[in-house]
């Protein structure tokens, strides 16, 4: 087998290999031998078909199937002579595929790029330093105390903080605009969702009232028709309810599953919040090593690694609308979209895994598997996305980083 590597453009490279006429025809003869003892054909006994009458029928498939196999067989075993590392599928093309000559073809690809790391100590980081205190721990009681609320119909006027059940009906200049109109919606005063004035312009309404609220919408509302235009909102208020909190008592602990006394519970709470926090200031440090990895180290990228990172994502924003990604329209997420972070994410697995060598980090087998299975589980093909990390050693080596 003869082999020549031509460096073209950036990490492309063209590789041309010649496989000796006599190789081909000893594996096609070989073919032609095993196909005429199985072949059935009118006219003949089994296995007495001619050889030349075999040839003939299904000698170009048979060849056509040797030279796919043989090309990529060389194509391996020309990488591996020349020790480079393909990025990607290659491009092969035939150059001469004359019978009884020798077969050539030219593999077009990328290979992996080589990585010289930056020196480390030039990555500035900082070390946040943060405890969780008293007030943090009943800020988020009262959080939880807030998600296990239940509300309450009542007869009086609504203050703020209280829902209210509504029907409304919104105009521009007399004529009713798109999504300005809605039925039975439930509001908590207060809460923000709807623009300046809506919701205390309803404080002090009751039941069976009618309000007429004349409002702005904002400068930079996300509809280009309605900002900064003048409306009237017409809202019939169906009911006033009022929050009710639950009792911190042995039930509500029970819910987060802690036994004992308010004590215990204030403890734990202390104790969840300490390590999210851990975590929290965990990833930051770990997000600015990354970030300073990037920066430090430029690295041409293959444009293949690229696109099949760019798939990934795209995958990954489509697992959030669940069952709904199935028709999902693929135009409202082009690669464009996904480009950015998908050469960001390229390049830190290339430096991290030059990394990984350089500083000869040993992974945690056993906690690297529970990362990857924590990370599958949030697709919808989970095995799809463990082959997708475990069969590229680049993948792995940046997962393993980030642990």
């Amino acid at each position: 087998m003869q082999v020549s590597v031509e460096a073209t453009e950036g990490l492309e490279r063209k590789l041309t290999v010649a496989i000796p006429a006599e190789q081909i025809d000893t594996e096609v003869n070989s073919r032609l031998a095993s196909s005429a003892k199985k072949i059935r054909l009118d006219g003949f006994r089994p296995g007495k078909v001619p050889r030349k009458v075999v040839k003939q029928r299904f000698g170009d498939s048979i060849r056509a199937e040797v030279l796919s196999e043989l090309a990529n067989q060389s194509f391996q075993k020309a990488v591996m002579q020349e020790e480079l590392r393909p990025v990607g599928q290659p491009s092969i093309v035939p150059t001469n595929n004359v019978e009884g000559e020798n077969f050539e073809f030219v593999a077009t690809f990328e290979v992996y790029p080589e990585v010289v790391l930056a020196d480390c100590a030039a990555i500035s980081v900082e070390k946040l330093t943060s405890e969780i205190t008293d007030n943090d721990v009943q800020g988020m009681i009262d959080k939880l105390l807030d998600q296990q609320s239940t509300w309450t119909v009542v007869e009086r006027a609504a203050a703020n903080g209280d829902q209210l059940n509504i029907d409304f009906a919104g105009t521009k200049d007399g004529e009713a605009f798109e999504g300005g109109s809605a039925e039975g919606t439930e509001l908590e005063l207060g809460s923000k969702r709807m623009i300046e004035g809506f919701e205390a312009g309803l404080e002090g309404a009751k039941a069976g009232e009618e309000v007429v609220l004349n409002l702005t919408f904002p400068d930079d509302y996300h509809a280009e028709d309605l900002k900064g235009a003048a409306v009237v909102f017409t809202v019939t208020v169906n009911t006033v309810s009022e929050k009710t909190l639950p009792e911190m008592n042995a039930e509500f602990f029970a819910k987060f599953e802690v036994e004992g006394d308010l004590d215990d519970f204030k403890s734990n709470v202390k104790d969840n919040m300490t390590r999210q926090l851990a975590d929290a200031v965990e990833r930051h440090t770990k997000q600015q090593v990354m970030d300073g990895l990037f920066e430090n180290n430029k690295v041409d990228l293959p444009a293949a690694m690229i696109a099949e990172e760019v798939v990934a994502l795209r995958q990954q924003s489509l697992t959030q609308f669940g069952a709904a990604a199935e028709n999902f329209d693929m135009s409202l997420l082009p690669d464009t979209l996904f480009e950015e972070q998908a050469r960001k994410r390229v390049a830190l697995g290339v430096i991290l895994s030059q990394a990984v060598e350089h500083f000869e980090v040993k992974p945690d087998r056993e906690k690297l598997m529970t990362f990857i299975d924590e990370l599958a589980a949030s697709y919808d093909d989970p095995e799809e996305v463990k082959k997708h990390y475990m069969g590229d050693e680049t993948r792995m080596q940046q997962v393993q980083l980030m642990l």
